[in-house]
């Protein structure tokens, strides 16, 4: 995962302009809500690159590639998150959260299962276990 946390480009009296993303056409948006201590995702997908950009609230998310530990990470309000192909996540909101999230590739609209490969055990499951065996 690579978490990049977003800047006001522009403000003004009439409030701020923020570019979430520039020169990388996106597919597919869907503003997602989450109420607190909701879980999200526990999947993958084999061709998408997913984004997701947090508008409201904050969460903690966590990725793991092929043959590393998964990671754990919390964010907030601007933050700006890509997983790449193959490469699984989940979200777990600490409190009511809304997020944009951004699709390079298959994952919308009716083809919203075709790249979506779920997990057998959650990756919040997975992050405690070698949490407490290590």
């Amino acid at each position: 995962m690579i978490v990049e946390q977003k800047k006001v480009n522009f403000e003004d009296a009439r409030g701020t302009i923020m570019d979430i993303f520039t020169k990388a056409p996106k597919d597919h948006a869907t503003i997602i809500f989450t109420k607190k201590d909701g879980v999200r995702g526990n999947h993958y997908h084999k061709l998408t690159t997913q984004s997701d950009f947090i508008v409201s609230g904050s969460m903690e998310i966590f990725g793991k590639k092929e043959g590393e530990q998964v990671r754990r990470e919390v964010i907030g309000v601007n933050s700006f998150v890509i997983w790449e192909p193959n490469e699984q996540h989940s979200f777990r909101a600490l409190e009511d959260t809304v997020f944009i999230t951004f699709n390079e590739g298959l994952r919308g609209g009716e083809d919203y299962e075709k790249d979506t490969f779920r997990l057998d055990v959650p990756l919040h499951v997975q992050y405690e276990q070698e949490q407490q065996s290590t």
